[in-house]
């Protein structure tokens, strides 16, 4: 009996289409199929090799087909899988790759989350609140010294993560391996003082061929946790640091360049599939994703379905962490609990930046948020004693 990775799609229809066949079209043509009759086409090789057509179902305009396809044409790594299900047919008009599934014996040969959500609470020791986290706001331009200073001001606020900004390579003005120093200086402070772990997220960049080598020195040199622009280097490039036997720091995954692969509604991938299945699959800790209440125009079903695929049970892949970004400030608390549970990690730029008294009083007015929502308490005037920076924050942003 083959093992077959299912795949479905969404097509839309032009005049004279027949669903049926557009599925058949793509069974075919991205297995043992060409456009016309070729004179080496063994049955006995096609029976093994072909792709088949699951089922089909009508929606207006469009139509969703899921196809099968042999694992026995693909290797165990997402280039191989993605060029199988979606590389040719990718080019064939209105087509969009909504979701994978796996068997799960050909599930299990990949890498997954190595740290995941029980791992990165053990690093924490937070056993059950959410987590919190920071951007470096600006980044660009400061030194490794300023960022150092600004990530004290920020976990001294009582964070639980501060991360490098997406956009901060490793620059001659905060080298990558200095900045790392300058933080882990800052984090070592705020540990004597208060008790806290608080990780740093230090960007992983430069040649690809050189990704493994430079994350195991970052590490070597304390690294506690590594950003990496996953769809910028390739889904490769994650799978090679999530096999790496020597490479135990959890990655967490920035969502750069998933609009150009997934906001069309008729081309390109599902953001479920792209930030959550195969960010998942690939090896990602922790993935950033827009939150629809926050200041980018994101679907509130793409991103649950992203939560969801992060999460739910998928064969013997540890799960991972959501991290719901973008316009996020502490009035949003109550409703990113109510929509994640307590496995989340709340992920703030300017809501933390931004306040009023500054970035330290922006972390604790993120704490105390936290702190209020599983209590059950109501983000309503007067405030319990302790909640001060928190009640700026609520009159600055409001409530969401």
């Amino acid at each position: 009996m083959r093992e077959m990775v299912i795949a479905t799609y969404r097509l839309r229809l032009g005049p004279g289409d027949v669903l049926e066949q557009k599925g058949e079209q793509i069974a075919l043509g991205q297995t043992v199929g060409a456009w016309t009759p070729v004179r080496d086409a063994h049955p006995e090789i096609w029976a093994q090799h072909r792709g088949e057509v699951v089922s089909v179902a009508q929606e207006a305009d469009a139509g969703i087909a899921r196809v099968a396809f042999p694992t026995a044409n693909c290797e165990p790594d997402l280039p191989s899988l993605l060029t199988m299900v979606f590389g040719k047919v990718s080019l064939d008009g209105w087509i969009k790759l909504l979701d994978l599934e796996f068997p799960p014996a050909w599930l299990a040969q990949f890498p997954g989350p190595k740290v995941g959500i029980a791992g990165l609470r053990r690093r924490l020791g937070v056993a059950e609140a959410p987590l919190t986290m920071a951007i470096f706001k600006p980044c660009v331009g400061l030194s490794a010294e300023q960022l150092g200073a600004m990530f004290y001001e920020l976990a001294s606020g009582g964070l639980d993560l501060v991360k490098d900004d997406e956009i901060l390579p490793d620059l001659p003005t905060a080298k990558t391996e200095r900045r790392l120093e300058a933080c882990l200086a800052a984090a070592g402070r705020v540990k004597r003082e208060t008790g806290r772990t608080v990780l740093y997220a230090v960007n992983l960049t430069g040649p690809v061929d050189m990704l493994r080598e430079r994350a195991r020195r970052l590490q070597s040199q304390g690294a506690t946790c590594l950003l990496f622009n996953v769809l910028a280097y390739g889904w490769g490039a994650l799978e090679a640091l999530a096999r790496d036997p020597e490479l135990t720091t959890p990655i967490l995954a920035h969502p750069a360049l998933s609009g150009g692969l997934c906001g069309a509604p008729d081309h390109g991938m599902s953001y479920s599939l792209v930030l959550g299945r195969m960010m998942r699959l690939a090896g990602a800790d922790l993935v950033l994703y827009p939150a629809h209440y926050g200041t980018f125009p994101f679907p509130a079903e793409e991103e649950f379905a992203i939560r969801d695929a992060l999460r739910q049970p998928m064969g013997s892949l540890a799960p991972a962490w959501p991290g719901p970004s973008v316009g996020i400030h502490p009035g949003m608390v109550p409703r990113l609990l109510a929509d994640y549970g307590r496995d989340v990690v709340i992920n703030a730029g300017g809501g933390i930046h931004g306040h009023p008294r500054g970035a330290q009083a922006g972390a604790r007015a993120m704490r105390q948020a936290v702190e209020l929502a599983l209590a059950g308490r109501p983000f309503t005037e007067p405030l319990p004693s302790g909640h001060g920076e928190l009640a700026v924050a609520l009159t600055h942003w409001g409530v969401a």
